[in-house]
Order: structure tokens, then C-alpha cells, then sequence
């Protein structure tokens, strides 16, 4: 899959580490993944925000890797988060997970499904 960071100068600049925008050059799959939890395999919730966060990512991965696929394969993501208290928190579990690769990005302050998870990502993947 071939992809390219847009991010026009008639618009602010995008900061926190994603792009504006993310076009597909030749996708051939397209991955949704459903909102991913903080829950372990072994059905086990983190206490912590940090701790949630990695494991909505391994989650996250882990769909990505089913379908042969990885965090540069990413086109968009979108974070539901149950508190704006967590919003750096955030950023930074998204900058370790993510690394270079900036995908388009929504970060949104909503009540989440369950009150113990303190957030929940969903994904498109392109390959």
C-alpha cells in the first residue's frame, strides 16, 4: 500500500502527531476495526490509563496482525476517551504505539460502554 500525509496550508496545522489528512495511492484491502477495549485476553481491565491504553493498542495490533497487517498500514483512527483529564495521557500512548507513521485522526469525549474502560479505539487499515 502506497500512502501520503496531506496537510494543506490553507488549514492549521496539525499537532499531537497525525496527519490532517492520509490519501490511498493503491489500496487493494481495506481493514474496519471495531472500537478495540481495554480488556486483556484473559478478560482482565488495567487500572490505569497508561496500562488501558496499551492494551487497546495491543488490541488494536492484534487485528492488524490477523490481517497480515501493521500500524503503517493505519489510514484512520479514532479514540473515544470518558474523560478530557486524559487527553495527554493519550497523545503520548498513541505517539509510543504509533512511532513516525501518522494516520488521520479523531479524538472524541464521550461516554464510553462500560464505566470501568477510560477509552476505547477504532481503526481503518489499508493495504
Amino acid at each position: 500500500m502506497k500512502s501520503r500525509e496531506i496537510n494543506s496550508e490553507h488549514a492549521p496545522v496539525a499537532a499531537g502527531g497525525y496527519a490532517q489528512a492520509r490519501e490511498v495511492i493503491d489500496g487493494n484491502r481495506t481493514l474496519y476495526i471495531s472500537g478495540q477495549i481495554p480488556v486483556t485476553v484473559d478478560g482482565k481491565i488495567p487500572v490505569s490509563f497508561d496500562d488501558q491504553a496499551q492494551v487497546a493498542w495491543d488490541n488494536i495490533k492484534a487485528q492488524l496482525s490477523a490481517a497480515n497487517m501493521d500500524i503503517d498500514n493505519l489510514v484512520k483512527v479514532t479514540t473515544f476517551l470518558s474523560d478530557r483529564k486524559y487527553a495527554l495521557l493519550n497523545r503520548r500512548a498513541r505517539a509510543t504505539a504509533l512511532g513516525e507513521h501518522k494516520p488521520a485522526l479523531t479524538v472524541i469525549i464521550a461516554g464510553i460502554f462500560d464505566t470501568s474502560w477510560l477509552l476505547e479505539i477504532e481503526a481503518i487499515a489499508v493495504a
